[in-house]
């Protein structure tokens, strides 16, 4: 690694496990609210190689503010290599249907949060010249269904801008990697049942690094998730509606 790598969402279970996995000879920041409360954090990645590790208050909903932290990151900290975009909520579905300031809470950091936070990396890394984006989609976005339809529609806008991003940086010698988790078994899901193909962060964490390294544009995690939603996109309606989260 020549640079340094960025986890905004520090506090992630994905993230920081892809972080564990690029530490070794390279500096770490890690973007997170309550960033002085990230001591075990800090711990593994030292323990796992990292020359340094750096924390920064970051609050993915304040868009406005974006930019800044950003900035101070690169001129504190030196030339980004990658940024691992691993911020989101899950929010509660039932909630969410009747209260309309949690759909928004919501779509808001799963969706317009993260367009806003591409957007200034993607500038940022064509003045740079060079990098890679990590962002975390989810294959509840690739066909929403009933049970989980705020957060999927989130995650579809995601996954939507995410791509068109891809292609927009072709050329630029920065490089956007989309992962498409399945169900992944961590603190966001405590308490609900395990999905069929679910796996656990360290999993999807070693999926996202051999992409990484293979130069792939994006992986689903399990990679059997994919031939199966291109099936699962013609499910009639009717039953579809019935799928569970």
């Amino acid at each position: 690694m020549q640079g340094t790598i960025l986890v905004l969402g520090g506090r992630s279970e994905i993230g920081l496990a892809v972080a564990r996995r690029l530490a070794s000879g390279a500096p770490v920041v890690l973007a997170a609210r309550r960033a002085d409360d990230l001591d075990e954090s800090e711990r593994r990645l030292r323990n796992a190689g990292a020359t340094a590790v750096h924390r920064v208050e970051f609050d993915a909903d304040d868009v406005q503010g974006q930019r800044a932290v950003l900035d101070d990151v690169v001129a504190r900290f030196g030339p980004l290599e990658t940024v691992v975009v691993a911020f989101g909520v899950l929010g509660d579905q039932e909630r969410a249907e009747r209260d309309v300031d949690h759909a928004l809470a919501v779509v808001h950091t799963d969706y317009v949060a993260h367009v806003a936070v591409l957007t200034h990396l993607a500038q940022l890394l064509r003045a740079q010249g060079s990098g890679t984006i990590v962002v975390f989609s989810s294959v509840a976005g690739v066909r929403v269904r009933r049970a989980n339809y705020v957060y999927g529609s989130a995650k579809a806008g995601l996954d939507g801008f995410a791509s068109g991003l891809a292609d927009a940086l072709a050329g630029s010698g920065v490089r956007l990697l989309l992962v498409r988790p399945g169900f992944v078994i961590g603190r966001m899901t405590t308490g609900m049942t395990p999905a069929p193909f679910s796996r656990t962060p360290d999993v999807v964490a070693d999926a996202t690094v051999r992409a990484l390294r293979s130069g792939a544009g994006e992986v689903w995690v399990p990679s059997v998730l994919r031939p199966l939603f291109a099936v699962m996109r013609h499910v009639p309606r009717a039953a579809w509606r019935r799928m569970p989260r």
